[in-house]
């Protein structure tokens, strides 16, 4: 499994090309999300996540996508069933987002696109519908690993 960096650490591992995107996306936002049968993240429907990436990826050629956004094409794929790779954050927590807003303060007064006091209401506000369905997310996961 593998989250921002590491969605992109897997994508390069299986020989695809990770690179600078056109912009920085931080922020809560929606994905759309592919109509598979065995999508993983179909439970998220519209709930809204997590973006904070400057960098994005090629969809390796093993992989199924499983969302995008109007910003990214690859936000989430798998590999069989033993790989999940999102570009999102959908561990966030209420309470560990507040570290992030102090820790990336810097990178947050850079964009002209969001704030510190938006990215706290939007976190209070969403991440607390956010946090159970990731824990489905990740319980249907790792449920269905072969070992």
């Amino acid at each position: 499994m593998g989250i921002c960096l590491g969605a992109q650490l897997i994508a390069r591992a299986m020989g695809s090309k990770v690179y600078p995107g056109h912009q920085k996306e931080i922020g809560w936002g929606r994905l759309t999300l592919n109509d598979l049968v065995n999508n993983p993240l179909a439970i998220l429907g519209e709930q809204a996540i997590l973006h904070w990436h400057g960098d994005t990826f090629d969809l390796p050629s093993s992989a199924t996508l499983l969302a995008s956004n109007d910003n990214y094409p690859n936000q989430a794929f798998a590999i069989e069933d033993f790989c999940l790779a999102v570009q999102f954050h959908p561990e966030v927590t209420v309470s560990g987002m507040e570290r992030w807003l102090i820790g990336h303060t810097a990178e947050i007064a850079a964009t002209d696109k969001v704030s510190v006091t938006s990215l706290r209401q939007d976190n209070a506000e969403i991440g607390r519908t956010l946090q159970p369905i990731a824990q489905k997310i990740w319980t249907n996961w790792f449920k269905k690993l072969p070992w």
